[in-house]
């Protein structure tokens, strides 16, 4: 076994230790997506012009991804709370491969993700979500998804170790509760402003989210909508490779370099 599969095994170990001696923090997490499909679906779906079973069909794709995208939160507060408390000095004088330190980190997260992502499932099943595609075509979603969640891990990773504060990391990754909200995760974009719905099309959220609800079959693919929209499985792999190729080597060359 190589020593970075070596070393990034016992990262990846480190991190699910922590999750298991968080069991609070960790049902919390998984619970507030199961919350607001609970909210939204029955709150704001009988307000808008689809019926609120098709809107809660429509929006647990866009709670996956929203859920995903909170990688970002969870790898920059994870990484700043390490490097602030002097986990990461430590780790550089081990004889430890560099790039196993973010990379377990990232797994980890990856595993919590797949786990915590059965309940939101299972309670969209219960309102009325349903796979209508085929079962290739589910398990790809899922694989977008999650391919998607470690991309945006990386990208927290990055920022975490770039702020190397545990309240800044808190500050800016709250500020990231936005993002689901400038996509089409909880509403089509067909009736926003223009510039707005270009802004929105354009965000990563609404590739894969739409992606999703074509893999699954719950709603077509948007006409006349931005590229990374149109064309939602290239787009979302065009924006998650992206994303991992940027900010995986730079998460690397931070942890390595230090200050």
């Amino acid at each position: 076994m190589s020593a970075l599969a070596y070393d990034g095994l016992a990262m990846t170990g480190r991190q699910l230790r922590r999750v298991r001696n968080s069991p609070g923090l960790a049902i919390l997490t998984q619970l507030m997506p199961v919350n607001m499909l609970l909210f939204f679906g029955y709150v704001f779906g009988s307000a808008l012009a689809m019926p609120g079973r098709e809107y809660r069909a429509f929006l647990v794709p866009g709670l996956l991804v929203a859920t995903a995208a909170g990688g970002l939160m969870t790898g920059m507060f994870q990484a700043a709370a390490d490097t602030h408390r002097g986990v990461m000095d430590r780790f550089r004088t081990m004889p430890v491969s560099r790039a196993a330190v973010p990379l377990g980190q990232a797994v980890a997260d990856l595993v919590v993700t797949a786990i915590g992502t059965v309940p939101l499932l299972l309670v969209g099943l219960a309102v009325g979500w349903r796979i209508e595609g085929s079962a290739a075509g589910a398990a790809g979603a899922v694989g977008l998804l999650l391919l998607f969640r470690f991309a945006c891990t990386c990208a927290g990773i990055f920022l975490g170790l770039l702020t190397r504060s545990e309240d800044a990391a808190g500050q800016l990754g709250a500020s990231s509760f936005v993002l689901p909200l400038l996509s089409d995760a909880y509403i089509p974009t067909d009736h926003l402003p223009g510039w707005l719905r270009t802004l929105a099309e354009w965000n990563p959220i609404s590739a894969v989210t739409t992606a999703l609800r074509d893999l699954f079959g719950n709603a077509p693919v948007p006409h006349g909508a931005a590229w990374p929209v149109a064309h939602p499985v290239a787009g979302s792999l065009a924006w998650t490779l992206a994303l991992v190729a940027v900010f995986l080597p730079l998460a690397v060359r931070r942890y390595s370099h230090g200050e």
